[in-house]
Order: structure tokens, then C-alpha cells, then sequence
């Protein structure tokens, strides 16, 4: 400090543990036009101490100066935590500018442990919170999910609405890439269609910085009361699920406390400091933001960290870009991982999740200081009355909020008018393989682990899978008639891998169904599992008879060229097309969940069970006349028959868990739509399944 003659006094700040001297004595230098003064006395004072401290000691409270100016004293801080002050005062006069101040800090002995703990227990706080928030918002709002993708459009920003949508409901970029990837790989969309989505999901992880920016850690306790009271008092289960949501975001802004008090004392360790500045090279802040990002696979949480940082005044904006351009390459890391297992559509996706945040970075690190710039001009100012530090604390958060909210919004609009460029771009970087299957003879289409924690989404992936398990069982019962009318031996190997793939996918499609029912399902989406598992049962048992009972047969008639009569081959095919329309319409049940269609094949069923009893009746009528035809393929023909009837009978029970879950089973309306549709539905080549049947 100067006074107006002309000294000069230079201090320097402390910091250190309780108990401790300080590393350096407490110095000063008195000079007069540039030449030190000696023997000048120089009062030693202690100002301000933290509460119940009574051990700190100044060894010299009176010292002189020497030849070279210079006076100074030794300090033992106390046994308290928290900031010392302490004065050195010429006696010349009492003039405020002969006066200069020394802080220093004390820590505990074991503060690094407290820092450690305090980190690692506020950013596990910190992603509970998160992830609590998140199944929250998917049980309030997930049923939405499976409206928006089943009614997506091709429009480009309607796509980028849906991927800030399912952002903010999931809370996570990297969880909305992984789901495309699923997505794409189960053709439930187009390769094209999810660009615009992935620039959407970008801006919906900065709704969470935006939330994380607001300066709600002190009312963190409060919101976590609420959110409980909701949740555990609530009767209704829509309710409970926003108290979820109110005591995860409770808890994310509790998390966020805690790492904040952890972080207090690096405000003066000048070790992490020197760090915190190298991190203005975009570059080197670019990298770890990227690595950090990558380990704690959410960009929202990494972004919660740095406005942490900014509410200590640790780290410029400055800093914080680029860290945050890192953040956002990281987030494509779970991405890449989830696509190693796939096919070569999710590595499509995966692959432009990264090129996108690469871009972006590129074109955003050569204007780091004018982007600073237009953050901050477009972000609130703090309070006018705080400076240095205390001012930065208080407008940072915001800032790093905003410009992670910028960076991918800009990015969203630069590359949206091109992104059928990219997706030509990428078809030629990941050309398609002339390799088979690599991962087995068979696989599942449609099922992704990753989405089993959210199971609105899960379960539609388990119901594609279930209607493709439904199309190859539908496909073995219209192959296995043919052994039976003609001498084609070769399609009885290709039905007994169909067989082998339907009990691969009856494995599968079970174990995906039982992870979906042990999470937190609401009781809609329990009866839906419930109605998941009924129906892959049965198509595992269409299986069963094709296999175990049709399949032998097929073999012995061909081995003993059994022949049936004129009139016998004609209700078989009759009756068997009869079971290919039942199954038809039990695959349009699954579709659909088409109540009425699931009445009218109960109907059917019936009819279709008293045919089978008037085809053993004319077949009895065939041997009494001693047609040669029909003794030799009786068993044979009563087999196939019954097994057909059976067949009929699981497709029905399709239709029939879907009414009794429904509380339709014993309804009668409709009927009126069931007449109307009756005769067009039920005709088939010229076959009307509401007619007598009574063959002579």
C-alpha cells in the first residue's frame, strides 16, 4: 500500500493448517523515495480471529525496522478453522493508508480427506439426485415418450424438439444417443431422422445446467422436505412420482451444497489455483473436459461441477468455455461404447453424435474471448455492490449456464440445413459390409439393455420384438402344411430353424421382460408386462406344436408317402388357412391392442373348435366307405387337425389376455362394429368363416 508521503508498505497472504506457524513470517518494508527506512517502529496487531479461538500468537508485536526497511514477526494461527486477520501499523500516525492487512487460513490437519469426502459424497448427492429427478420425470411424463416417437415426423426442427424433449425428461445426451442407437438398430427409425434429434439432444442437457445455475443450494433442505412429504403422503401414484421429482431435484441442489463447502478452502490453495489458470488453454481445458466428462458420463453433471467452481470464484469464464467444449466431445464417449456391440446403422449414429460436437468445438475455439464476450453481454449482471471474487461467484454460474446453453444451440442451427449432407457423408465413411451376420446365427432386432431403466421405451422395443417373434411363428405354421401336401422334403429344415429362432427369442425376449418388471413400474406398465410375457408363452408354444408334433408327422408321411383323400386335403387346407387368419389377427391384436379385434377371434375360436369336431366327424365318415386314403392317413390326419385346432387356441389366448387385463373379457359392446366387419374380415379366397361348415 502507498501512503500520500510516499512510503510503501508489501505484505503477502498466508495460508497454512490450525496450529501452525505460518510458513513465512509476516513482513513489511518501509521505504521513503524508494530508499528504506531503519528503526522505524512497526506495530504488529491481530484483528479478526475465527470464534472460540484463543491460541493465536504474534511473537513480536512491536518490531523495528532493519537496514534494508524490512520489520517482521512470526504468527501461530489457532486451533480454529476458518480466517485470521492481522495489521502492521507504522507509529508515525494513524493514517489508514500506513496500514496493511494480512489474511491467512487455517485448515484442519486432515482437510484434504474432508475435501475428498466432501466431493466424492456431494457428487454421488449430486447424481442421485439426478437420476431420482430423472424417473420422476419419466414416470410423469414417459408415457409421452412412446407418443412422440411413434408419431415422429421427417421435419427437421420437430426432430430437434423431440430430442430436447426426451433430454430433459431422461437428463442425459449420452442415455438419448444410446436410445437412438437402440433405435436404429431395431428400424424403428430411420438413420436420417435421428440427426435431427441428436442436435435437439444437445440442447436439452443445457435445460439442466440452466437449473443447476439458479442459486438454489440454501433452500436445498426445504425443497427436499417437500418433495418427501409429496412422495410418501401422496395416494395417487401420478403424485408420488412428482414428489420423486421435486426430492431428486432437492437432493441434486443438496449434492451441490455439499461440494461447494468441500471446495472452499481451494479458494486459497495455490496449487489448485495455478491449475485452474492453466485451464485457460482451450486446449488443455478442452481435454479435460472431455476425460472428465467421459468418466462421469453426463456433460450436465461436469457442467454442474464448473458452476460449482464458478460459485467459489475458482475458475474465469474464460476457463470455463473450454471446459465446457470438452464436456460436450465427452458426452459422444457412451455413444461409441454402446455402438461397438452393434450394427453398422447405431455405429452411424454414434459416429455423427461425435462428428457434431467436434464440429462444433472447432468452430468455437478460435473465438473463445469474443464468445466470453457475448456471454456475458447477454447474461444478467451480479450485484453491483460485490467485487473481485465475490462479484465473479455471483455471476459465473449463469454465464457458464448460458454459454453451454449457446454452444449448442448455435450448433443446432449451423449444421440442421445439413444434415442430409452428413448423413451422404457418413453412408460413405461406414460403407455397409458384405459380411454376414458377426454376431451369431441368430440375434434380437429390437432389445437394448440400456433402455431397460426406462421402461415406456424398453417395452415398446420388447413389443417389436414380441410382433417379429409372431411373424416367424406365423411363418413356421404356414410352411409346415407344406410336407404335408406335397413331397418338398427341403422345407423341413428350414422349420426346424425357425424352431431353434423362436426359442432364441423366447430366452430373450423373457430375461429383457423380467429386468423390465424388477424396476419401478407403474401399474399400467406392470400389466403390460404381465400381457408381454402371456403372449411370448404363446407363441413359444405355437412353436412347440409345429416342432414336437407336426414336424414328426410331416417326417413319417413323407418316409411312407401317405397320401390323403381328394376330400381330406380339402379341409386340411381349409382348416389350416382358417389358422392362418386367427394367428393374422393375433399379430394385429399385438400391433394394435385392438379390443374388438380380440373379441371377434374368441368367436372364431369357437367356430373354429366345433369345425374341428365336424372334421373328425366327415374323416369317420371317409373310413366307414373305406376310402384306401383315408385308413392309411387317419392318424396322421387327426393329428394335424387337433394340432391346428391347437395353434388356433394359443393365438386366441393372445387375444384373451389383452381382454381379461382390459376387464373387456365379458363386455358386449362393439357388437355392433363386429357385424359390420365381420363378413369383410372374414372372407379369404373366397372363404367366409361365419358360414355353416358341413362338408359330405
Amino acid at each position: 500500500l502507498t501512503k500520500t508521503n510516499g512510503d510503501v508498505f508489501n505484505a503477502e497472504i498466508y495460508y497454512t493448517t490450525v496450529n501452525q506457524k505460518l510458513a513465512k513470517p509476516f513482513s513489511v518494508k518501509v521505504q521513503y523515495k524508494e530508499k528504506p527506512l531503519s528503526n522505524i517502529p512497526v506495530h504488529f496487531e491481530l484483528i479478526s480471529i475465527p470464534p472460540k479461538d484463543s491460541k493465536t500468537k504474534i511473537y513480536k508485536s512491536l518490531a523495528l525496522t532493519d537496514t534494508n526497511g524490512i520489520a517482521q514477526t512470526e504468527i501461530q494461527l489457532g486451533s480454529q478453522e476458518g480466517e485470521y486477520e492481522f495489521s502492521a501499523r507504522i507509529k508515525i500516525n494513524t493514517n489508514e493508508n500506513d496500514i496493511v492487512y494480512l489474511k491467512a487460513f487455517a485448515r484442519n490437519s486432515n482437510w484434504v480427506f474432508f475435501l475428498v469426502s466432501g466431493l466424492i459424497g456431494g457428487l454421488a448427492l449430486f447424481l442421485f439426485g439426478m437420476n431420482m429427478m430423472s424417473e420422476g420425470m419419466k414416470k410423469t411424463a414417459g408415457a409421452k415418450l412412446r407418443v412422440i416417437l411413434e408419431t415422429l415426423t421427417h421435419n427437421k426442427l420437430i426432430a430437434v424438439a423431440v430430442g430436447a424433449f426426451i433430454t430433459m425428461i431422461i437428463q442425459s445426451s449420452s442415455a438419448t444417443t444410446v436410445m437412438l442407437v437402440s433405435f436404429v438398430q431395431a428400424q424403428l427409425m430411420t438413420f436420417a431422422q435421428t440427426l435431427g434429434i441428436i442436435l435437439g439432444a444437445g440442447i436439452g442437457t443445457t435445460i439442466t445446467t440452466q437449473l443447476i445455475a439458479f442459486k438454489l443450494t440454501d433452500y436445498s433442505l426445504i425443497v427436499i422436505g417437500l418433495g418427501f412429504a409429496v412422495f410418501f403422503f401422496a395416494k395417487s401414484k401420478k403424485y408420488k412420482s412428482v414428489g420423486e421429482l421435486i426430492l431428486g431435484f432437492g437432493i441434486l441442489f443438496y449434492g451441490m451444497y455439499v461440494m461447494s463447502n468441500a471446495m472452499y478452502p481451494l479458494r486459497t490453495y495455490q496449487p489448485f489455483i495455478n491449475v485452474l489458470m492453466n485451464l485457460e488453454n482451450p486446449f488443455l481445458g478442452i481435454i479435460v473436459g472431455t476425460i472428465f466428462t467421459a468418466l462421469i458420463q453426463s456433460s450436465a453433471a461436469f457442467a454442474g461441477i464448473i458452476i460449482i467452481l464458478g460459485t467459489q470464484g475458482l475458475i474465469s469464464l474464460d476457463a470455463a468455455i473450454p471446459l465446457i467444449l470438452g464436456a460436450n466431445i465427452g458426452t459422444s464417449v457412451t455413444a461409441i461404447l454402446a455402438s461397438f456391440n452393434a450394427g453398422r446403422e447405431a455405429k452411424k449414429v454414434a459416429f455423427a453424435h461425435t462428428l457434431f460436437k467436434v464440429i462444433g468445438v472447432l468452430l468455437f475455439i478460435w473465438w473463445i474471448p469474443d464468445f466470453a464476450k457475448f456471454v456475458r453481454s447477454i447474461s444478467p449482471g451480479g450485484d453491483s455492490n460485490l467485487t473481485g471474487v465475490s462479484y465473479l461467484a455471483d455471476v459465473l454460474p449463469r454465464q457458464i449456464a448460458n454459454a453451454h446453453t449457446v454452444f449448442n444451440v448455435v450448433l443446432a442451427l449451423i449444421l440442421l440445413p445439413f444434415t442430409n449432407m452428413f448423413a451422404k457423408l457418413i453412408e460413405k465413411i461406414l460403407p455397409k459390409s458384405d459380411k454376414a451376420d458377426e454376431e451369431g446365427i441368430f440375434k434380437t432386432r429390437f432389445l437394448e439393455e440400456s433402455l431397460i431403466s426406462t421402461p415406456t421405451l424398453a417395452l415398446n422395443l420388447a413389443k417389436a420384438e414380441i410382433i417379429r417373434m409372431a411373424l416367424k411363428a406365423q411363418k413356421m405354421v404356414e410352411n409346415i402344411i407344406i410336407p404335408f401336401l406335397s413331397d418338398n422334403e427341403k422345407i423341413i429344415e428350414s422349420i426346424e430353424e425357425q424352431e431353434l429362432e423362436l426359442n432364441f427369442l423366447n430366452d430373450r425376449i423373457s430375461k429383457y421382460l423380467i429386468k423390465i418388471g424388477q424396476e419401478s413400474l407403474q401399474g399400467e406398465r406392470a400389466d403390460e408386462v404381465f400381457q408381454m410375457m402371456h403372449c411370448v408363452t404363446e407363441l413359444e408354444a405355437i412353436g412347440d406344436v409345429v416342432s414336437k408334433r407336426l414336424l414328426p408327422r410331416a417326417k413319417l408321411r413323407l418316409e411312407k408317402f401317405v397320401k390323403f383323400s381328394a376330400e381330406g386335403k380339402t379341409e386340411i387346407e381349409d382348416y389350416h388357412l382358417r389358422t392362418m387368419k386367427q394367428i393374422s389377427r393375433a399379430v394385429e391384436v399385438l400391433k394394435e391392442v385392438n379390443l374388438v379385434n380380440a373379441k371377434r377371434m374368441e368367436k372364431k375360436y369357437k367356430k373354429y373348435r366345433l369345425m374341428e369336431m365336424e372334421l373328425r366327424r366327415t374323416h369317420f365318415e371317409r373310413i366307414r366307405q373305406a376310402i384306401p386314403e383315408s385308413i392309411e392317413s387317419d392318424e396322421i390326419h387327426l393329428d394335424l387337425i387337433d394340432s391346428l385346432k391347437r395353434i388356433s387356441s394359443n393365438a386366441t389366448n393372445i387375444a384373451r389376455i389383452f381382454l381379461e387385463l382390459k376387464g373387456e373379457k365379458n363386455k358386449n359392446q362393439h357388437n355392433n362394429a363386429d357385424k359390420r366387419n365381420n363378413s369383410d374380415d372374414n372372407k379369404l379366397d373366397g372363404i367366409n368363416d361365419d358360414s355353416d361348415y358341413f362338408l359330405n
